[in-house]
């Protein structure tokens, strides 16, 4: 079961993209955070949507907010999907211990292997204000976490 609103938002530390640790706590008291769970970078729904957010990125990465994208894949692997789709913001490996960020947030799907298309928006103080979570094969409306933090 997914953390809810109200919630403190469990902190990670997980290897990026480039191979830097980004932990969730470097961003308290100063920015609200959009954490993104997908299950597997190249696959057709979760480029959409990280494309979607590549192509609106002002709203997602800005003086006051910072995106988060997590999937179970290798920094390795993130790293050339980054690259191929022209995403600049932080691609998060939650590859090993495989999952434990996923779990934390309670959106790992054991059966799959893989975590299911949970977004958080965390406010500047580490407590969950907004969140959903779609099954994987169900896109997220990314208007609806635009609202979430405009009402932050």
């Amino acid at each position: 079961m997914a953390i809810a609103v109200g919630d403190k938002a469990p902190d990670f530390a997980l290897k990026n993209q480039h191979g830097e640790t980004v932990r969730l706590s470097d961003f308290r008291g100063q920015k609200n955070v959009v954490v993104l769970f997908y299950p597997f970078a190249f696959t057709g729904v979760c480029t959409g949507e990280l494309c979607a957010v590549r192509d609106n990125l002002p709203q997602f990465a800005n003086d006051d907010v910072q995106i988060l994208a997590v999937s179970n894949d290798s920094p390795f692997s993130l790293r050339v999907f980054a690259e191929q789709e022209g995403l600049e913001y932080p691609l998060l490996s939650d590859f090993w211990p495989h999952g434990e960020a996923s779990r934390a947030y309670g959106v790992f799907d054991e059966e799959k292997g893989c975590a299911l298309r949970g977004t958080f928006v965390i406010d500047k103080e580490g407590v969950v204000r907004w969140t959903i979570v779609n099954g994987l094969p169900d896109a997220r409306d990314l208007n609806e976490y635009t609202k979430a933090l405009a009402a932050l």
